[in-house]
């Protein structure tokens, strides 16, 4: 992979682009291939059942959805679950205060690596899921498939700025606070780094988190699988049966998720909107789009972004890094040609 070493970060020498491969045996294969075509019937039939008829029932209530949601999870063996809160005894998660977690009225900033970001967080918080850029403090609000699809498509991850609102009108674009306002009772769930990684990197995030209100709570959430290789940093058409062969052929997908203390946007608001002086530059790389005044962060309102994204990195084990969805997409363009 030498050749692709100009898309590892300079600081860390991580490559958060590259596909997580593992060896496996003859006789390991042969049995991830039984595993597989066992389970294949099973899972095609209940996504399809959840996600065209379950999902569209009005009165279905949100614990049957959940449960629904585990039982899609469980088919491919996703159902150790290593929980722990930043900071929190082990054995103690019960005697913590309900707002010690993502709770009605706050956002969960998750790092992004794989479909099964979005099928885990909806199975524990049936939250609402946004779609941000890295260069815009708007959002749109979206479905979980459209989440998990998005994790799937390395083309609506490296979208310029102006084709992804040309996916929605005008009418859909909105900010956390607008949305923190109109839906106060549910939890809100947003993938800052707006492109899927390995898990060895967390790249710069998007400002639309500088939106939420002061007396809102952010809290960053890591989640990291094992085996790792079911990322998808690089996926599309081609590489969507590989991620289901994965998937379903391991007997078991264990995933790690740590919560990290909520955070205050503490930023000096002036007349509604976040002060601009002094403007930093805005290192999200947007893909083809130089970035926008009003959506430049504040050097205060980067030390909000750099504290969510040092959570991130801690909680993950894993490195900030400088490479940008720019340099994804250069890396998608690479990859192809190789």
């Amino acid at each position: 992979m030498e050749k692709f070493s100009q898309f590892r970060d300079r600081g860390s020498g991580i490559s958060p682009f590259l596909p997580v491969t593992t060896e496996s045996s003859i006789f390991g294969t042969l049995f991830h291939a039984t595993l597989f075509f066992i389970r294949l019937p099973f899972f095609i039939s209940l996504t399809l059942a959840y996600f065209l008829i379950l999902n569209n029932l009005p009165f279905i209530p949100t614990v049957a959805r959940k449960l629904l949601l585990w039982a899609l999870l469980g088919v491919p063996g996703v159902w150790w679950v290593d929980l722990q809160l930043d900071g929190v005894k082990r054995g103690s998660l019960s005697q913590q205060s309900p707002s010690r977690v993502p709770h009605p009225g706050s956002i969960i900033a998750a790092n992004f690596t794989t479909p099964l970001d979005a099928l885990y967080l909806a199975a524990v918080f049936d939250p609402i899921f946004v779609a941000a850029h890295p260069l815009s403090r708007k959002v749109r609000r979206t479905s979980l498939l459209s989440a998990i699809f998005a994790a799937i498509s390395p083309a609506a991850q490296v979208a310029t700025l102006d084709e992804w609102e040309g996916q929605s009108s005008a009418g859909e674009l909105t900010d956390l606070r607008a949305l923190l306002s109109r839906h106060p009772d549910r939890v809100i769930a947003v993938f800052p780094e707006c492109g899927t990684t390995n898990g060895r990197g967390i790249l710069p995030l998007s400002p639309c988190l500088l939106t939420v209100p002061a007396e809102n709570a952010i809290f960053p959430l890591s989640l990291r699988y094992t085996p790792p290789d079911v990322a998808t940093p690089v996926l599309g058409t081609k590489g969507f049966a590989g991620f289901v062969w994965k998937l379903l052929g391991r007997p078991t997908h264990c995933v790690r998720v740590r919560i990290a203390e909520g955070v205050s946007n503490t930023a000096k608001v002036k007349n509604g909107t976040s002060a601009r002086h002094p403007a930093v530059p805005n290192t999200a790389g947007g893909v083809g789009w130089a970035g926008r005044a009003e959506d430049q962060p504040t050097a205060e309102e980067q030390q909000l972004l750099d504290g969510i994204g040092e959570a991130l990195a801690r909680l993950g084990r894993a490195k900030r890094v400088g490479l940008t969805l720019r340099d994804k997409k250069r890396f998608l363009a690479a990859w192809a040609k190789r």
